[in-house]
């Protein structure tokens, strides 16, 4: 599933590709991606005419922001954007078009066709689901050891399932919450309300500085992860402890285990993430 590095760099590239582009017409392939409204068209028939005038990001969700509207968008586990001329032939699994009035197409392609969308006036998506529950934002300024502290240090559950929980903080990820874990020398299994004053402020930091790592290297290009423009990342290569079970830490040349914590698979170093 994309995660926020991921989805930083659609966000980013999308904001390139199509702002200001004025959509002509909408085709719904697959009703079911379309959550609101409920009628696909009257989705299409509303957006219609309205203009792309920024692409923002809240947690995992793509917020696309047009002239008194804003479509959320998730992409699940294998949703992707790109753009293309309506000349080029649509490729299977191809289940949403937004058809521009410059003879371009944002495409939206879903093979596992678990993406959403849903379709808001502004400014309403923010106090409705899907985002209205969501956790603090770790890129974002107000993400400060404090607020990180009052969201997760009390929770007396394994830190690893708390840093997961979206209505905690967002965006995070199972890859990522390995590699900051890692970085921060926390096990995973520790039950979040032990965690140190010390040890809190030094994982609040390993996840600003993995997550900024990993949206400069346009993401993990695990499974089958695209930008908006085709392109793969390139984090994968610099993963510290994610996928790597059984082989020597890259810091003490102890073996990486792999355990399951919160129902995912998690990588942590005996030795450097002692419990």
């Amino acid at each position: 599933m994309p995660e926020l590095p991921e989805v930083e760099t659609v966000r980013r590239t999308l904001n390139q590709l199509i702002v200001g582009k004025t959509i002509d017409h909408v085709t719904v392939n697959l009703p079911r991606i379309i959550q609101r409204p409920d009628d696909i068209e009257a989705f299409a028939l509303e957006l219609a005419g309205h203009t792309v005038i920024g692409v923002e990001r809240r947690g995992k969700f793509l917020r696309i922001l047009l002239d008194g509207l804003v479509l959320v968008s998730h992409l699940r586990m294998e949703g992707r954007y790109g753009v293309y001329h309506q000349r080029e032939e649509v490729e299977k699994h191809t289940h949403v078009i937004f058809h521009f009035n410059d003879g371009t197409e944002l495409r939206y392609k879903d093979v596992r066709q678990f993406g959403t969308m849903h379709l808001f006036s502004a400014g309403e998506e923010l106090v409705s689901k899907p985002l209205m529950k969501l956790g603090l934002e770790p890129l974002d300024e107000a993400f400060t050891v404090d607020a990180f502290r009052d969201a997760v240090g009390k929770r007396t559950t394994k830190i690893k399932a708390v840093l997961l929980n979206q209505a905690y903080v967002v965006g995070i990820g199972n890859i990522y919450v390995d590699e900051a874990l890692f970085r921060a020398g926390i096990h995973p299994e520790t039950i979040a309300k032990t965690l140190t004053e010390a040890q809190l402020k030094v994982l609040h930091e390993a996840i600003v500085a993995t997550l900024q790592d990993a949206v400069n290297a346009g993401g993990s290009s695990i499974k089958s992860y695209v930008n908006g423009q085709g392109e793969m990342g390139m984090f994968q290569h610099q993963l510290k402890i994610y996928g790597r079970k059984a082989e020597p830490c890259h810091t003490c040349g102890t073996l990486i285990e792999k355990s399951v914590v919160g129902g995912r698979g998690t990588h942590f170093c005996p030795n450097c993430q002692r419990l």
